[in-house]
C-alpha cells in the first residue's frame, strides 16, 4: 500500500499518497521505486556473508532455483581465482569487512549467459561490532558487452574480423620486447594480393570485400592461429610467428601461404583467381625493433613481386642495392631492343625413343654491354612489369620465324607467349603478320601459353584460341601443374602438348618423392586427350631413364643439349639428319650457383678471408686455403649471421670442395640460405664479424670448432693463405 501511494508522487500512477510520511518511509518507497524501476538492486548480509536481504530484480538473475536467504553472498558469483594474491575483489573485501565500491564480478546463468556486475558495500555496525554489510549490485552486462564490442572494433579489422594495424602493431612491440629479454627470434610476413585489383575492376568492390574475407579465412586456416594475423589495409596482410627463425620452416609456411592463397574462389557465381606475394624478416637478425622489422619485411615482399610474383623473399641487406641495381638494369632494357643487344638461342626438344631432334624452343637471351650474359629470370620479370614484354615478345615471333624458314628439315619452332601478349585483342594479327612477313608455314610454329591466360575467364580467350587455331599453329599448355591448374579449360582449348614443367622433373628420382605420380598422371592425362607431353629440364640419366618408363613423348634439358645459338644451331642441322645421345650425369645432383664472393671459414679458433666460388644445397666450393687435409671440418660463415658446418671432401692446391652438415634451404628468390642464424648477440659473444671481412687470418674468441691449444690457449693458424703462400707449392702451380 505504501509503495503503491509512492508511486503517486513519482507520476507512476498512483495519486492516492498521503502529503505527509516520516523521511524513513519515504526513503524505504524510495529504494522500492529504484528496485522497480531496474535501475539497480540492494542486498544485505550477517556477519557470516549469509544474504539476509536481495532485490527481487537481482534475485531473479542471481538465483534461478530457491531463495538466496541464507546462501553466500560471494558464492553467488563466479570466482577469478586470484583471491589468494591480495587483489581487489569480492571475497578479498568480505574478508577485510570494508567499505568497497564498484567490483565488477560475474555470475553464469545456467544456459551458460554470463552476467556482470558492479558490486559496492559497507559494513554493518552493531555497537562497535561488525554484524554484516548492506550495499548496492547494478547489472552492467550491457555496459560491458558495448564497451568489449568497441574495444574489439577498434582492434580488428571490421570487413575480415583479423586485427587491424593498430592491434597487430601492438602485439608485435610486445612481442619483440618479450624476445628482446629473453633473447628469442620473431618472424613476420607481409604478403600481398597480386591481380586482387582486376576483381575489383571487373566485378565491383562487394565481390572485391568478399574475396578478401575468403582470402583471411584461408591465412587463418594456414598459420593456424587467428591472432596471429592482421589486414593492414587493402589488400595487404601480416602474420607474425615469435619463436621462430628456421627459415626452412617459414618458407614452408610462406609457400602454403601463396598456395592456399591462389586456389580459385567463387564469388556470387563468378570463379576469381589471384595469387599472393610474401615478404619474410626475422627478429634479430632483420631488425631488433617493429619499425625496422617492417621495413625490412616490406623490402623482402617488394623483392619478391619484382621477381615475378608469386614467390617469397627473406631480407637481406643487399636487398636495397639490388633494388637500385634493378631499376639501372630496367633503363637499359628500354634500349636493349633499339642496340640490338638481344638475341635468341634454340634448346632443341627430342624424342625420347630415338634421340631425334623434331623441334626446338626459342629462347631470348641478353648480352649487356656491361654486365656480360644477363639471366632471363633477372630481366624478364622486369621486361613484364614495365611492360617491356610486349615488344621483345613481338621481336622474338618475328626473329625466331624468320630464322626458322632457312633451317632444313622443317623442324618446328616453340615461342614463349606471355600471358601480356596474349591478353591482347591484336595478337592472333600479330601471328599472322609474323607468319605472312617470314613465309613459315603455320604448322611449324608452336606458341608455348602459360595456365596464367585462364586467370580472366571469359569469351575474349576462347576467342584467341579459335583465332589462332584457325591460322594453323599448334598451341603448347606450358609449365603445367605450377600455377592455376583447373582441369576445366582442357575441355574447350585446343591445346596439342602439355609441357611438363621442370619443378616436377627435379627430385623425380628421389625417394619418397610424389613427382613421379604426378608425371604419371599428367601422361596419362595428354594421351587421353590426344596431346603429346614434353617434359622440361632433364639433365641426369636417372630423370631420362624415369622420363621414358612414364611415357614422356618428348624432352627436353641439357641431358641433350643446352640452348645454343642460330648460327651453332645451323651448322647442326646442315650435317643431316640430327640425333643427339644423351650425355650427362648418372644421378640427379643438385644444382650449383657459380659465384665470387667474400666469405669466412673458421677452423679453431682462427678466421680465415676466402672466396666462395660455387654453392649448392649440400655443398659449396672455397678458395684461398693451401693443402687442406681431406676430412678437416670448418665453419663457414655466409654472411648476416648464417654459420654453416662444413666438412672438406676434396682438396686441390687452393680450392676446397665442401659438404655441409646440414642442407641448405630455398631464400625464396632462386638463392640459398642456412636454415637458422646466429643472431647478432652469439656473434658478439664469440668474437666473430657481423659479416665475413677480407683483411688476413684473424683470431677470434670462443672457439666454434676444434678447441685451440692445449689448456684453451690460443693456437697458431693451422693454414696458410694461398695469397701468401710464397714457397714451391705456388710456382709449381703457376
Amino acid at each position: 500500500m505504501v509503495l503503491r501511494k509512492a508511486r503517486g508522487v513519482f507520476g507512476l500512477g498512483a495519486v492516492d499518497a498521503p502529503a505527509s510520511r516520516t523521511s524513513e518511509g519515504e526513503a524505504a518507497a524510495l529504494c522500492h521505486t529504484y528496485e522497480d524501476l531496474g535501475l539497480g538492486f540492494f542486498w544485505s548480509t550477517d556477519a557470516e556473508g549469509s544474504v539476509t536481504y536481495l532485490s527481487p530484480g537481482a534475485h531473479a538473475l542471481l538465483v534461478e532455483d530457491g531463495t538466496a536467504t541464507g546462501r553466500s553472498f560471494v558464492d553467488l558469483f563466479l570466482r577469478t581465482g586470484n583471491e589468494s594474491e591480495g587483489e581487489r575483489t569480492l571475497p578479498f573485501a568480505f574478508a577485510r569487512k570494508g567499505r568497497f565500491e564498484k567490483l565488477t564480478v560475474r555470475s553464469e546463468r545456467t544456459d551458460g549467459e554470463t552476467l556482470w556486475w558492479s558490486v559496492s558495500g559497507e559494513p554493518i555496525l552493531v555497537r562497535g561490532e561488525f554484524a554484516g554489510f548492506r550495499g548496492h549490485c547494478e547489472d552492467i552486462t550491457g555496459e560491458r558487452r558495448s564497451a568489449e564490442e568497441s574495444s574489439h572494433m577498434a582492434m580488428h579489422d571490421a570487413l575480415t574480423g583479423l586485427l587491424n594495424r593498430r592491434r597487430m602493431s601492438q602485439l608485435l612491440e610486445r612481442t619483440l620486447t618479450q624476445c628482446s629479454q629473453q633473447r628469442g627470434p620473431c618472424a613476420i610476413m607481409l604478403i600481398d594480393l597480386d591481380r586482387f585489383k582486376q576483381v575489383n575492376d571487373t566485378l565491383g568492390h562487394a565481390a572485391g570485400d568478399a574475396l578478401l574475407k575468403q582470402v583471411a579465412a584461408r591465412l587463418v586456416r594456414v598459420v593456424g592461429d587467428k591472432e596471429k594475423v592482421s589486414r593492414l589495409g587493402g589488400d595487404e596482410f601480416q602474420v607474425i610467428m615469435p619463436g621462430i627463425e628456421d627459415r626452412g620452416v617459414l618458407g614452408d609456411v610462406a609457400t602454403s601461404i601463396i598456395t592456399s592463397i591462389s586456389q580459385p574462389y567463387t564469388i556470387d557465381g563468378s570463379r576469381c583467381l589471384i595469387g599472393a606475394s610474401v615478404g619474410v624478416a626475422v627478429s634479430p637478425f632483420d631488425g631488433d625493433d617493429s619499425d625496422s622489422l617492417v621495413r625490412n619485411a616490406d623490402l623482402a615482399l617488394y623483392a619478391a613481386k619484382g621477381g615475378g610474383r608469386g614467390r617469397f623473399r627473406f631480407f637481406s641487406a643487399d636487398l636495397l642495392k639490388a633494388a637500385a641495381d634493378r631499376r639501372l638494369l630496367e633503363e637499359d632494357l628500354h634500349d636493349a631492343l633499339q642496340k640490338d643487344e638481344l638475341e635468341i638461342h634454340y634448346q632443341p626438344v627430342v624424342r625420347a625413343a630415338d634421340n631425334h631432334v623434331v623441334g626446338v624452343e626459342a629462347l631470348v637471351r641478353w648480352n649487356h654491354p656491361e654486365h656480360g650474359p644477363v639471366s632471363p629470370a633477372r630481366f624478364i620479370p622486369i621486361a613484364e612489369e614495365s611492360n617491356l614484354i610486349k615488344g621483345i615478345g613481338e621481336w622474338v615471333l618475328r626473329r625466331a620465324c624468320e630464322q626458322a624458314v632457312a633451317w632444313p628439315g622443317g623442324l618446328r619452332v616453340a615461342v614463349n607467349v606471355s600471358p601480356v601478349q596474349f591478353a591482347d585483342d591484336g595478337f592472333p594479327a600479330l601471328v599472322a603478320s609474323a607468319l605472312a612477313n617470314s613465309g613459315l608455314e603455320p604448322e611449324r610454329l608452336e606458341l608455348e601459353i602459360t595456365e596464367s591466360v585462364f586467370l580472366q575467364e571469359g569469351g575474349a580467350t576462347n576467342d584467341r584460341f579459335k583465332a589462332l587455331k584457325g591460322l594453323g599453329v599448334r598451341l603448347a599448355l606450358d609449365d603445367f601443374g605450377t600455377g592455376y591448374s583447373s582441369l576445366g579449360y582442357l575441355k574447350t582449348a585446343p591445346f596439342d602438348k602439355i609441357k611438363i614443367d621442370q619443378s616436377f622433373v627435379r627430385g623425380a628420382t628421389e625417394a619418397g618423392s610424389r613427382n613421379r605420380a604426378i608425371i604419371a598422371a599428367i601422361v596419362a592425362l595428354a594421351q587421353a586427350l590426344e596431346m603429346d607431353t614434353t617434359a622440361e629440364g632433364v639433365e641426369s640419366f636417372d630423370q631420362f631413364d624415369l622420363m621414358k618408363s612414364l611415357n614422356v613423348t618428348l624432352v627436353q634439358g641439357y641431358i641433350y643439349s643446352k640452348p645454343i645459338p642460330n648460327d651453332e644451331f645451323v651448322a647442326k642441322l646442315n650435317e643431316g639428319n640430327w640425333t643427339i645421345e644423351p650425355s650427362g650425369p648418372a644421378f640427379q645432383r643438385h644444382d650449383r650457383q657459380a659465384m665470387f664472393r667474400r666469405i669466412g671459414a673458421i677452423h679453431d679458433n682462427h678466421y680465415y678471408p676466402v672466396v666462395l666460388r660455387n654453392l649448392s644445397v649440400s655443398g659449396a666450393l672455397i678458395e684461398g686455403l693451401v693443402d687442406v687435409p681431406i676430412g678437416t671440418e670448418f665453419v663457414i660463415d655466409l654472411g648476416e649471421g648464417q654459420l654453416a658446418v662444413a666438412r672438406v671432401r676434396r682438396s686441390r692446391k687452393r680450392q676446397q670442395g665442401l659438404e655441409f652438415e646440414q642442407a641448405l634451404v630455398p631464400d625464396g628468390n632462386g638463392g640459398l640460405c642456412t636454415r637458422h642464424r646466429a643472431s647478432p648477440y652469439q656473434l658478439a659473444a664469440a668474437g666473430l664479424p657481423q659479416s665475413p671481412k677480407g683483411d688476413g687470418i684473424q683470431p677470434i674468441g670462443p672457439h666454434l670448432i676444434g678447441g685451440g691449444g692445449e689448456d684453451g690457449k690460443a693456437s697458431m693458424p693451422a693454414f696458410a693463405m694461398a695469397s701468401d703462400w710464397k714457397g714451391a707449392a705456388l710456382r709449381a702451380e703457376t
